[in-house]
């Protein structure tokens, strides 16, 4: 017997960058977990099916975080005056070492997945820290949100403090203890993803092992790339054989292609490694606050989105001082026309249906047919009641969501959908 649900509401979501398709007080069909279809007027073989009417509010498709780091929660909107590598090395580090003790990350772990679930997101891709077992405590607590995640041990053999640098052998082995665990407790939403944390923190002879753990169990990867000028500048001291900060990455056979790659910030790609991430399928993470708190620049999501590169949105939490995928689109908005108006006005801004299609189809992708309404994709929906934002004005569907992008919060999020199952938001 089939698995139907049926929401009614004011349905937006996009198929292309370029324009919202909208169903004012519609029907969105659910069937077995996949998108049926969206009807203005109910199939009469439909009729006897239970409809959850949302009234007046809108149902958009879940959003994708493509780059969040789970331990960095707890200090999120501190040490925003910092640049990147001393951010790091005042902020980061400390933290991610206390990660070390089990019960710590239990707590810090239950209040991230608490506040994630209850957000707009419903999928998302996540760094852990180096230590395997508690990064199997973040995977449980994702797993009992109902989200559907990705989520790395970490790995750092190089340039980082005592208490969280491995033997390069070390690191290998725990990534592979690691993804036995992974295997053993048979997640059914909650996926492994190898992480290394960049090329500063990574030996060659550990991206060589790595590589032999990916094509061990077929997992995908994500990292950094280009975020700042000073890392740049180090990675080719560190790999002064590489033609590029990438190179180095798919020389070890970590940059796409046959391996599904996501790699974060890419503010300062040169044309060789754009032109790579094209050719090899990387997807991109833009994570447009961050980018500003720790003065790294603007990326060019204009010149990306022009050359058909994957794109998506990251919160970069704790880069980031929130996980509200809402606040991240207006960044990406605010940020485009920062660097039209500053750096390069062959760059136009970028639109809200872009930034929506960022954050839902574009990242939504890595995983699959996910991030949209059209029939057949994977049935990731957001119910979001904006009578909050009270106003005197007749505002159309469009001019709500826009709204959205920069008002909203957790408080507009009402009802919540993972792959057809319902989230328990209470």
């Amino acid at each position: 017997m089939d698995d139907i649900k049926i929401l009614k509401g004011n349905i937006i979501y996009t198929k292309t960058k370029d324009e919202f398709e909208i169903c004012e007080h519609g029907y969105l069909v659910c069937k077995d977990g996949k998108v049926e279809g969206i009807y203005q007027t109910l199939p009469f073989r439909l009729g006897g099916e239970p409809i959850e009417d949302h009234g007046d509010c809108l149902i958009i498709p879940g959003m994708t975080d493509l780059h969040i780091h789970a331990p960095q929660y707890t200090f999120r909107g501190t040490g925003m005056d910092l640049e990147l590598l001393e951010w790091l090395e005042t902020n980061t580090f400390p933290e991610e070492a206390k990660y070390k003790d089990v019960l710590y990350a239990n707590e810090a772990y239950a209040k991230f997945a608490k506040n994630l679930k209850h957000s707009s997101t419903t999928r998302a891709c996540v760094f852990g820290t180096i230590h395997r077992r508690p990064t199997l405590v973040l995977m449980d607590h994702l797993e009992r949100s109902g989200l559907v995640t990705m989520v790395g041990k970490v790995n750092m053999d190089r340039n980082s403090p005592d208490e969280l640098r491995e033997g390069t052998q070390e690191s290998a082995e725990e990534t592979v203890e690691w993804m036995k665990d992974v295997q053993h407790k048979k997640y059914k939403n909650t996926l492994p993803i190898l992480t290394p944390r960049f090329i500063p923190s990574c030996t060659d002879e550990l991206l060589d092992m790595l590589k032999m753990v990916q094509m061990r169990y077929q997992i995908p990867v994500q990292s950094h790339l280009s975020e700042n000028l000073s890392e740049i500048e180090w990675v080719k001291e560190l790999c002064p054989w590489s033609e590029f900060y990438g190179d180095v990455y798919d020389t070890f056979g970590l940059f796409g292609k046959d391996t599904r790659t996501i790699m974060a910030h890419c503010v300062h790609s040169d044309e060789r490694e754009i032109s790579r991430m094209k050719e090899n399928g990387v997807f991109i993470a833009h994570c447009p606050e961050s980018n500003m708190n720790v003065s790294s620049g603007i990326a060019p999501i204009r010149k990306f989105l022009e050359e058909g590169l994957h794109v998506g949105l990251g919160s970069d939490v704790a880069g980031g001082s929130t996980e509200n995928m809402f606040r991240a689109m207006a960044h990406a908005v605010q940020a485009s026309k920062l660097r039209w108006r500053i750096c390069d006005d062959s760059l136009e801004a970028l639109t809200s249906e872009e930034v929506f299609f960022m954050a839902t189809k574009g990242g939504g992708e890595f995983f699959g047919k996910v991030g949209s309404f059209e029939p057949g994709y994977e049935f990731d929906a957001v119910v979001l009641d904006d009578s909050r934002l009270a106003h005197p004005q007749e505002l159309d569907i469009r001019s709500r969501l826009e709204r959205m992008i920069y008002l909203a919060d957790e408080r507009e999020v009402v009802g919540k959908y993972v792959k057809g199952k319902e989230i328990d938001l209470s």
